[in-house]
Formats: structure tokens, sequence, C-alpha cells
């Protein structure tokens, strides 16, 4: 799914280059769970941030689904995350005065190939899918943390993408909402939905099925996590 090839990122600092990725490959197959840590300042941000079209490699190759994003114009790059990417955010990014449904449709409204009452079903699923058909016309700004969190992830949802980038999901959420967070999108990637998550969180780490470590821009360590007597309880193989 993912192809990542000698991927380096330089950004111009008052006339100092500074790397933020320096020459990355790396391969990410279709229905992986993959975590991504790494100190301040280690790149992942970077990583994901090119990863999801948000920018793109100043060196090296990225091709999503056979595609060379390289080739792409930024109309094409937009229209790309719009119908196979899903983003969660650390700040959940809500219109906090608007409903749980507008907040949910939001992303459909840019489709138009998608007509009002498919509209609607598909809102509503993405809704149930959290466990918030209850708060469906609640203001988001009133919801909880934990609420929020979930609301973002339905509004990720609700164009059936085929990758999930989350960018510290449970940074401002207490463990209980945040293992809850955690564990909804643990069951999304078990239907077969790709999960790419950021996290300076080790157990928040450990509920993927692999874990690069970066360091300085570059990948210091990929591995694969292995589970052992349900989700407290996990090793590193």
């Amino acid at each position: 799914m993912i192809f990542l090839q000698k991927a380096s990122k330089e950004y111009d600092a008052g006339g100092a280059k500074t790397t933020a990725l320096d020459e990355i490959s790396l391969e990410i197959k279709q229905g992986e769970f993959v975590s991504i840590m790494g100190p301040s300042g280690s790149g992942k941000s970077t990583l994901l941030h090119i990863l999801s079209f948000l920018d793109r490699p100043s060196k090296g190759s990225y091709v999503f689904s056979g595609e060379n994003i390289n080739d792409l114009s930024d109309k094409d790059l937009a229209g790309l995350r719009n119908k196979e990417v899903g983003f969660v955010f650390q700040s959940f990014n809500l219109l906090s005065r608007s409903p749980v449904y507008e907040n949910v449709e939001m992303p459909l409204l840019y489709s138009d190939s998608v007509q009002p009452e498919k509209r609607r079903q598909k809102t509503e699923a993405a809704i149930s899918a959290v466990g918030l058909g209850e708060k469906i016309n609640v203001e988001a700004g009133k919801l909880s943390g934990g609420q929020k969190q979930r609301v973002a992830i339905a509004r990720a949802l609700v164009n059936d993408p085929n990758i999930i980038f989350a960018d510290e999901p449970t940074g401002n959420l207490d463990s209980k909402s945040g293992e809850k967070i955690m564990e909804i999108l643990q069951q999304l990637n078990k239907t077969g939905k790709t999960i790419v998550l950021v996290t300076h969180e080790t157990y928040t780490a450990e509920f993927g099925n692999r874990l690069i470590r970066l360091k300085d821009g570059h990948i210091e360590s990929d591995l694969p996590i292995r589970k052992r007597d349900g989700i407290k309880d996990r090793l590193f193989k």
C-alpha cells in the first residue's frame, strides 16, 4: 500500500537547511496497524505529514497504492486525501457549536458523488460505529474529551477510507478515555482498515502490530509487537 524509498525532508530556516527526515525507506501493507514513536525532533510528525499527503518529500519517492505521489498535482493529492484517508488529531478539530451530526458529515460535503440521502446514511452509520448515536444532535462543545475524540474518529470514518492516520489521538485524554479510543482504532483495524499512529506513549503504541522508532530523522528500529494475555500485557519481540 505504502512504499517510501530513500525519502528525505529538508527545511530552509533562515538560509540554513535543516534535515527532518534523512533517506527513510519503509513499506506499510494494507491492514497493518503501525505505531510510530520517537523523541521530540525525531521526525515522526514530518513522516506522518508526508505519508498522509499533507507534505511532499524533498528527495526520494513515495508510491501509494501504485501511484507515485511525486507525479501528482496538489489538486490530485487533495482528492486522494479525501477519498483514501481519514485523520484523527490530538486537538479534535471539531466545530464546537455545531452538533455531532454536522461535524461528522463535513467530509462528505466536499464530494459531489454522495447524494443527500446516502450522506445521511453514511453519517449516521459512522456515529453509531463509535457508540455516540444518542449524542447525534448534541453540540460538540458540550461533550467530554473522550466523546469529542470519538466524534473525530467518526468523521475520519465517514468517507470509508482505506487508511486512518492518528496523530497523538490520546494526548488530551485521561487514561480510561484514551484506552477506549485505542480500542476503537484497534477494532477498526480488525475490519481491514490500515492504521498509522504517532504517539509518545508506549502503552498506546502497543495497541498496534508493529512499532517504528525514529531518531534524528532516521529509523532506529522497526519491529513487530507480540501481544500476550491481552491489552495490558504486551511485549516486543
